[in-house]
């Protein structure tokens, strides 16, 4: 049985869950049979996001989960769901505040350096690695996020979540255009070309929950402004006010996106692709193939990264990132306060075993993060070469306990600009003023983690 090493300090409720799952594996070691976990009785709570494009999979896949979890261990698992990235944050404070909550928690990796700034979570060594199947288990570039390096590692990877774009090869052969756009500018150029006969050039969800914050985030990085620079915000740089316009613009000034693309999620704007309504769909990812294959698209679509070069630019300035996706997808920790650590461990290695993972993707399309499940799919699928392509060069989000309210500060930003936006037209005096406090907000939330 592994000794699990527990942090001192503020406690995450939110992340407990995720504790729960390290603390099982543990007791598992890696085997498939039946065996109690001694010293832990459960139940396992366990928290993850709610799948609004796949509901019915992800119940089965519960449902399954605890059937195997329970004939392994003798203990049953609960899950909850969380819908957004604020609900995440909502529970991870209310948590750490009240000492109690999920033993595991499935935590977006932009969420992991909040869970390690609390101090509140399972740190991993060498033994609680080794429990949840080995750290060279993983994919290198999955465990980027993982922790701020190898000795301070809170978050084991679940799954791996690479942005990409996908468009129609049929309606871009049919418009004599060769291959996905190289720059932003060429990409509005084939958006426009594309915008004809009551359909458009792109897909995009201004109302998602977790996309909006990931285009300005690009932009400003090709543009040379990561955000967060040591102990110092910037969004309110001019990089920021740039990328703000360029992302409304696709609708307003360019007029290759839907008006109706004010109000959808994620979902409604692959939708919207699936349907053939609109040529590309932009900030989408492996998870859009049981869809696309299942729709009018199928056989008809493509991946590409997006493009690396800013808008109004012809090259990558001087300074700046190529990035088009973040390290994206789902870590998992462990929280301190919960009496099931080794149930969570057993979790762990269950829901990260090669199998497991292959057939997580087969449904839902988010890749592995098993490095031999990962190498399994890809090579079996010649259509996640560009995405895998992307994640190879995915660029971390800054790893500091304030993150998380710097996304939520860019993605209010959108949230009070969309009236703007569904009237046609945003009032750059008044992005400019919800920038500066956004900046304030972002701030104050950086100088209250760097003196924790």
């Amino acid at each position: 049985m592994v000794a699990v090493r527990v942090s001192t300090g503020r406690t995450l409720g939110a992340l407990c869950a995720t504790t729960a799952l390290l603390a099982v594996t543990g007791c598992a070691g890696g085997s498939a049979e039946s065996s109690e976990t001694e010293g832990s009785t459960g139940p396992l709570d366990v928290l993850v996001l709610a799948s609004t494009q796949y509901p019915e999979e992800q119940q089965a896949w519960f449902e399954a989960t605890a059937a195997t979890f329970r004939e392994e261990t003798g203990a049953e698992v609960r899950f909850e769901t969380f819908a957004s990235a604020a609900d995440e944050q909502k529970i991870i404070q209310t948590s750490v505040v009240s000492g109690e909550g999920p033993d595991v928690y499935s935590l977006g990796t932009t969420f992991t350096p909040v869970a390690h700034a609390t101090g509140a979570f399972v740190t991993f060594g060498e033994e609680e690695w080794e429990a949840v199947g080995g750290r060279d288990r993983f994919t290198e570039a999955t465990l980027a996020m993982s922790g701020p390096d190898e000795s301070e590692e809170v978050g084991v990877p679940f799954l791996s979540r690479p942005f990409a774009m996908a468009y129609n090869t049929e309606l871009f052969a049919a418009a004599g255009l060769e291959g996905p756009p190289q720059t932003w500018d060429e990409l509005v150029q084939y958006g426009q070309a594309l915008t004809v006969d009551g359909r458009f050039g792109a897909a995009i969800g201004y109302a998602d929950n977790f996309d909006p914050w990931k285009f300005v985030w690009m932009f400003a990085n090709q543009y040379g402004n990561p955000l967060v620079d040591g102990d110092q915000v910037t969004v309110d740089d001019p990089t920021v006010q740039q990328a703000y316009e360029e992302y409304f613009g696709f609708l307003t000034e360019d007029g290759f996106v839907s008006p109706e693309a004010v109000g959808w999620s994620n979902s409604q704007a692959l939708a919207s692709f699936a349907a053939g309504q609109s040529a590309m769909m932009l900030m989408t990812g492996p998870t859009a193939i049981p869809t696309l294959d299942a729709s009018a698209v199928a056989g008809k679509y493509a991946f590409a990264p997006m493009p690396a070069v800013p808008p109004g630019e012809t090259a990558l300035p001087s300074g700046g990132e190529p990035a088009t996706t973040i390290v994206s997808g789902d870590n998992i920790a462990v929280a301190d306060y919960s009496d099931d650590k080794e149930l969570a461990l057993a979790f762990i290695e269950l829901v990260t075993r090669e199998e497991e993972q292959v057939a997580y993707t087969e449904t839902f399309g988010d890749l592995p993060t098993n490095a031999a499940a990962a190498e399994q799919i890809t090579s079996s699928s010649d259509v996640l070469g560009p995405i895998l392509e992307a994640g190879a060069g995915a660029v971390p989000t800054p790893f500091t306990g304030a993150w998380s309210e710097v996304q939520l500060a860019l993605t209010d930003v959108v949230v009070q600009s969309r009236s703007d936006l569904g009237a046609g037209a945003i009032d750059t005096g008044a992005l400019a003023t919800r920038l500066t406090e956004a900046q304030q907000a972002s701030q104050t939330a950086l100088d209250r983690a760097s003196a924790q």
